[in-house]
């Protein structure tokens, strides 16, 4: 018998590519500290966080498989936070264009009844087009990513921003990896499809 299934996430996108698995599945939102540790590199970052906001609702849900994830962007060895302002999106991208800008998910799937935890880590890689300040200011205003790691949403209108991507699941750019969401929930017995 498979536990039911949580994600630990207010994204709406985590929830629209966990429903592509057919999956039934409940979804809350994990308060924690997203900080970095002094010295923390990017894959540990994103790696802790997605098991910090797997574990932050075990007491909710106590015999569960909760599934936690967390991204960061990296551009030559600094981690890109989500800009908050549109001032900071448009400095985000500047900094980004012409460039190769990889983003690191973590992914955790934790058995709350047994305590049960395995995790990874996803990079997928984009490369910027030469972009000018105008082409980046009018697609901030249009989309105004900024509330998502690297200041561009890749399921919209963030895919003009790009002259290719490299990686083993584009669904790590929007921050679930269903590739290894299925290994992951496989471990724990529950197979798909």
């Amino acid at each position: 018998m498979t536990l039911p299934i949580v994600l630990a996430s207010s994204s709406p996108y985590r929830r629209e590519l966990l429903a592509r698995l057919d999956l039934e599945f409940s979804h809350g939102a994990p308060d924690i500290d997203e900080s970095p540790i002094e010295g923390e590199c990017a894959q540990a970052l994103v790696e802790r966080l997605a098991i910090q906001k797997a574990s932050a609702l075990i007491k909710d849900y106590p015999a569960h498989l909760i599934i936690g994830s967390d991204q960061v962007a990296v551009n030559e060895g600094r981690i890109l936070g989500k800009p908050h302002t549109r001032e900071r999106a448009i400095a985000q991208l500047q900094e980004c264009r012409g460039k190769k800008v990889t983003f690191y998910t973590g992914l955790a799937v934790l058995n709350s009844k047994t305590g049960s935890c395995f995790s990874c880590v996803e990079p997928f890689s984009v490369y910027f087009r030469q972009l000018s300040d105008e082409q980046i200011e009018r697609y901030i205003d249009k989309e105004q990513p900024l509330n998502c790691a690297g200041s561009f949403k890749s399921e919209g209108l963030g895919i003009t921003l790009f002259a290719r991507m490299q990686g083993d699941d584009p669904n790590a750019l929007i921050g679930l990896p269903l590739i290894r969401l299925i290994d992951l929930l496989a471990r724990h017995g529950t197979l798909l499809p």
